[in-house]
């Protein structure tokens, strides 16, 4: 028996909340993590899957329970992993080749070593030629690419990459995945294991042997599958549209239908976040269920529209959130609120959505709530953004503030003037 990478047994993760209390974000997690394997992390959002791969680095520790590293405790950062970002977070003034060196500079090594290193993974990644360049001079693809030579550069036992193709456009994100597979079957490809955050479920059968997936609230493992295809995989083949489907029915069946379909009155907007979805989007989704008689099969909607399956997941979360759908394992339904919405004019519309945002999205109603209650219905953006991030990354409290601003404004409830950075409740508005 070889030692796991990584070995997390009844891992917990909790953070006090904006009120003081205890939000927990992951729970009686247990996950082992060997050579040789390539281990997804999917789930949707809430499900604390990059909370989970960053106690996997050692960047934050576990609230309780033990992560254990090549059979040791975990203390600190984690030596043996190397992570890949969304965000590629690369330095802006650095060229490409010192933006590779910089980990290696990190630990130590000498300058002519971080050079031959840095060079040869540039050019096993493909930027061959581009050494002197700088960021901005890249592409959002190649940038990315910068990310990877960074992380493989280090040569760490267990790679970690966190949504890594979602900032790229469709094209360049199935070539890069591509590369990335083909690289992983190289003998000499710089690493032992990789593990990715996903939620997007045929990325995760494409570049996976072992699929883990998290339900949410708190972010606890509801699936684990192993994927027996050999690479590379074809995503018409009746093998993989099962796993697909397998996976499909975890991410929307039971373990997740109770939280969208009856938001609580007094829910909170850390407990059940908005999701990442427009006004538009979420409509016209509400839209084309009416318009083929009040349901659908949602795997067969998304063939219908040339979409994943993952990408109308959010707009359903959302109209399920406001109730104008119902949702069972894979199909969606309009709800007589959703049938009043799309009947309506213009104007009964909003009015519409602004009677169930204000009651049933949390952040909306908390943003109207403290509005109502300053002294001349405004305050600055700001304000919002240091209570959500108490309890969320930067990053996930500025998309829950856009995503609220965008209904808010939709709705007339309220409007965010970018002159003075403030947001202002609507005259209009009836006050309580």
């Amino acid at each position: 028996m070889t030692t796991p990478l990584i070995e997390l047994r009844d891992l917990t993760k909790s953070f006090e909340s904006a009120k003081g209390d205890t939000l927990t974000v992951l729970d009686g997690i247990q996950l082992t993590i060997d050579a040789g394997e390539i281990v997804a992390l999917l789930g949707r959002s809430g499900s604390g899957k990059s909370t989970l791969l960053r106690i996997i680095a050692g960047l934050i520790p576990a609230t309780s329970g033990t992560v254990d590293a090549n059979g040791k405790p975990l203390r600190g950062a984690n030596p043996g992993t190397a992570m890949v970002f969304q965000s590629f977070a690369l330095m802006p003034w650095l060229t490409v080749q010192d933006n590779v060196e910089l980990g290696l500079a990190a630990r130590g090594i000498p300058r002519y070593e971080r050079r031959r290193r840095a060079l040869e993974a540039i050019d096993t990644i493909g930027l061959d030629g581009f050494e002197s360049a700088y960021p901005r001079e890249l592409s959002g693809g190649m940038r990315q690419r910068v990310g990877f030579a960074r992380a493989l550069v280090l040569q760490p036992d267990l790679l970690l990459m966190d949504e890594p193709f979602s900032a790229l456009d469709v094209l360049t994100a199935e070539n890069l995945r591509n590369e990335i597979t083909e690289l992983w079957t190289h003998r000499d490809f710089p690493t032992k294991s990789v593990c990715i955050v996903t939620h997007n479920i045929e990325e995760a059968v494409l570049l996976a042997d072992r699929v883990v997936v998290l339900g949410s609230k708190p972010g606890h493992i509801v699936h684990e599958t192993h994927v027996r295809i050999s690479r590379p995989r074809n995503r018409n083949a009746p093998q993989f549209a099962a796993l697909v489907g397998e996976l499909y029915g975890t991410l929307t069946g039971r373990d997740t239908t109770p939280e969208v379909s009856a938001p609580a009155s007094n829910a909170t907007p850390v407990g059940r976040p908005l999701p990442d979805a427009t006004v538009g989007g979420l409509a016209g989704l509400v839209e084309i269920v009416s318009a083929r008689g009040g349901d659908a099969d949602l795997p067969e909607l998304a063939g219908e529209l040339h979409l994943e399956i993952d990408d109308l997941l959010p707009l359903v979360d959302a109209a399920a959130l406001l109730g104008f759908v119902s949702m069972g394992s894979n199909e969606i339904e309009i709800t007589d609120t959703g049938r009043e919405f799309v009947a309506a004019s213009i104007t009964g519309a909003k009015e519409v959505f602004a009677e169930h945002v204000r009651r049933r999205a949390p952040l909306v109603r908390t943003i109207v709530r403290a509005l109502e209650s300053s002294s001349d219905g405004s305050l600055r953006l700001g304000f919002f953004v240091d209570l959500l991030r108490r309890s969320f990354a930067q990053e996930d409290a500025e998309r829950q503030i856009r995503i609220a601003i965008d209904w808010g404004r939709y709705a007339e409830l309220y409007d965010y003037d970018t002159a003075d950075d403030k947001v202002r409740l609507d005259p209009a508005l009836t006050r309580p």
